[in-house]
């Protein structure tokens, strides 16, 4: 399956032009921890989970040069990535092909950042210009017909001449290999985006950024930045608050929870994202319950992914694929109330030509609205239910004034979406097409 940008530059589409939800979800030590076994459960849970994105790395950061795999294999021989070892890149193989027949996209990461800039991690430091681009070549032929996204970059700053180079070579590499077939983008460090490193370059066919594991992080405002560049590409949050994670990475902080996993969902594709990465403490590192993580952790993954924001994440998806998707644009001017901050942050969508508007009020709070952006004389409004996917329609309106809207509850973790719609347009319930 083919994915490319769409004509307007803001969204991800398929081949033949039809929206494309990214749904991601982090899964960086997969080809390293796994088993084909485990590997089989993880991917056909996530695709009943209607997942479309599995994020994982190659050569892995925590001992992927030190540690064997599942199978007793290295990535590459004697740390030298023009030596790549065949039976470790058969299991990635295995991997890749099941995803596929789940109709899975693999985000595959060639290398995490360690392997070209150890500011902090295992490392070895690897990668020269020249060993990039034919390594990046070796794994875009490798996987030409495969649906893959080309994910470079690994949580690292780009701080040197040398590392620009690097990423660029790795880049060029790949476009090489497979004709440009497959799309590409930079995964940062956090607090930062691959826009102020690479966005003019041409191989850069979508910005992530990475808005980190602190509660109500203000992401929205990352989107906001990265929808007014020129020129214009589609943007997403890559790396969100993890479900199970220490709240700003301190255990005394508290633990993130699916009421903030779905905050920075909403937020984010609300304001522009062309979807939203979903991420789990417990699952990125595969944490058994046996081994010693990582990082702090405490559930172990095959249960973990089951957690509430996990299955939660189904119902962003679902409500935006259940309306016009590709002229959809953030509005906060719908708002004539203040969007507030925090928790009660609140966030506006709409189609462009005015046949919906959706608005998320993160913790129930009432905002009064701008309706005369909309089109058509009476207006449906229906509360949808983040938590559920259930949408409970309350009233007919007609298209007049500023009218005021209460979300059923109020509080932290009492998050809702109101959606008004163009009586005239028929559309299906708000998640269902």
């Amino acid at each position: 399956m083919r994915l490319r940008v769409s004509d307007n530059h803001r969204f991800v589409v398929r081949e033949d032009g039809a929206p494309f939800y990214y749904l991601g979800d982090t899964a960086w030590e997969l080809f390293h921890r796994l088993t084909r076994e485990e590997a089989d459960f993880y991917l056909e849970t996530r695709a009943a989970q209607r997942f479309t994105v599995i994020m994982a790395v190659v050569i892995a950061e925590h001992g992927g040069l030190q540690t064997p795999s599942a199978y007793g294999e290295f990535p590459v021989h004697d740390n030298d990535p023009d030596r790549p070892n065949e039976a470790y890149m058969q299991h990635v193989d295995y991997v890749v092909n099941k995803a596929e027949s789940l109709g899975l996209t693999i985000g595959m990461l060639p290398t995490w950042g360690d392997k070209w800039n150890k500011a902090w991690g295992d490392g070895p430091e690897i990668f020269t210009p020249d060993n990039a681009r034919r390594y990046g070549a070796f794994l875009a032929e490798r996987y030409r017909d495969k649906p893959i996204l080309w994910i470079l970059g690994g949580d690292r700053t780009v701080e040197t001449e040398a590392h620009y180079a690097i990423i660029r070579a790795m880049a060029a590499g790949i476009r090489e290999a497979d004709d440009d077939q497959h799309l590409i983008t930079f995964h940062p460090q956090g607090q930062q985006t691959s826009s102020q490193y690479f966005h003019n370059d041409a191989w850069l066919d979508f910005n992530m950024y990475q808005t980190g594991h602190t509660r109500d992080r203000d992401a929205y405002r990352s989107v906001e930045e990265e929808y007014a560049l020129t020129p214009p590409k589609p943007s997403m949050d890559a790396e969100p608050g993890y479900e199970d994670h220490p709240n700003s990475f301190k255990a005394e902080n508290g633990y993130l929870d699916a009421y903030d996993v779905r905050k920075s969902a909403y937020w984010a594709v609300f304001a522009g994202a062309f979807g939203n990465t979903y991420g789990c403490h417990d699952i990125w590192q595969f944490y058994d319950g046996i081994r010693k993580p990582i990082s702090v952790a405490r559930t172990p993954w095959r249960t973990a992914i089951n957690f509430d924001g996990a299955n939660q994440m189904r119902f962003v998806r679902a409500l935006l694929e259940s309306r016009p998707f590709l002229t959809r644009l953030p509005d906060q001017s719908l708002l004539v109330s203040d969007a507030l901050t925090g928790t009660d942050h609140i966030q506006a969508t709409r189609g462009a030509s005015g046949a919906y508007a959706l608005v998320y009020s993160a913790s129930g709070q009432p905002f009064t609205l701008d309706v005369s952006k909309l089109s058509g004389e009476t207006l449906t409004a229906t509360w949808y239910d983040p938590r559920t996917g259930t949408a409970n329609r309350f009233d007919a309106i007609a298209k007049t004034g500023t009218p005021t809207f209460t979300p059923p509850t109020q509080g932290p973790g009492n998050d809702w979406v109101l959606v008004l719609d163009d009586a005239a347009q028929n559309f299906a319930p708000p998640g269902q097409r």
